[in-house]
């Protein structure tokens, strides 16, 4: 069997309670041509210490130290920066990758070596077996017409570097930054449905997507992230297509806009974004109907 090397990214912040479980996930992987490249952001917990632990046991572990704090997506870039794999694969500090998880990805990308990206999530309409290859149109009639198939965060998926390079990485934009790459790559490459429950994505209240729908940023970005797209000339839907996704798309913002106001009782916050986002309260109404 030919192993072609994956790059595992794993950019750390003050993770010391999730870290040791995570570099171990990794150590239990049935594929072994792997590299682990750990930065850290400037912890000022036990996190660097730990990475370094490992670093002195297993020759493909590399650790580095940002020398100032890059935050999250520019320190994703930087881990990225330092791989020499054929695919690079996030792995977020309080996350898991399961055994088989590194095998089945990296088998699956060779399967369809024209995918540019690779995701591993569970979804309704899937109704084909898994794996199977989406071509820029099916991927994103999913996303915007049906139930959405980009929304997962980076330890959902493994990236062509090549492709990764190419398209300059994460662009930073806060809380959806890693969406905006997906969107970016989706738009020029094929995008590989793989089989779900190949990680182990930790929820809790200090996550950066947990921040980002508190001060609801995330609300914000999310919808001028998708009305963008659907107004791009390569984006691959026809009028009729794109006419039903920005009506989706609006209803469901005025929605919770509506829920930001009357259920969380941040009328300020539900006006400031309206305001930022060009929408109005005569199209809130509009999109409602």
């Amino acid at each position: 069997m030919i192993y072609t090397k994956v790059s595992i990214l794993t950019t750390v912040y003050n993770r010391e309670k999730y870290l040791a479980a995570c570099i171990e996930s990794v150590l239990a992987s049935t594929y072994q041509d792997w590299e682990l490249i750990i930065v850290d952001d400037g912890s000022t917990d036990t996190s660097l210490a730990i990475a370094k632990s490992y670093e002195q046991k297993d020759a493909r572990i590399k650790v580095y130290v940002n020398q100032t704090n890059l935050g999250d997506y520019p320190n994703r870039n930087k881990a990225a920066s330092y791989a020499k794999g054929k695919y690079i694969k996030y792995l977020d500090a309080d996350d898991l990758i399961y055994p088989r998880g590194l095998e089945v990805m990296v088998h699956t990308m060779e399967q369809f070596p024209e995918a540019g990206l690779g995701i591993s999530q569970k979804v309704v309409e899937d109704v084909k077996p898994y794996p199977f290859v989406m071509q820029p149109k099916e991927t994103f009639k999913r996303e915007f017409l049906m139930r959405g198939v980009l929304g997962l965060g980076p330890t959902g998926t493994i990236i062509r570097r090549d492709v990764f390079e190419k398209l300059g990485g994460f662009t930073g934009t806060r809380y959806i930054g890693d969406t905006e790459l997906w969107y970016n790559i989706a738009l020029a490459y094929p995008v590989v449905k793989m089989e779900d429950a190949l990680i182990f994505w930790r929820q809790h209240d200090d996550q950066e997507i947990t921040k980002g729908q508190e001060s609801f940023f995330y609300l914000e970005n999310t919808f001028k992230l998708k009305f963008n797209t659907l107004h791009k000339k390569e984006l691959p839907l026809g009028a009729p297509e794109r006419q039903a996704a920005l009506k989706k798309l609006k209803k469901q913002f005025a929605r919770r806009v509506l829920r930001l106001i009357f259920i969380n009782k941040k009328p300020i916050r539900a006006f400031q974004i309206m305001s930022r986002t060009n929408f109005s309260i005569i199209k809130l109404c509009n999109a409602l109907t």
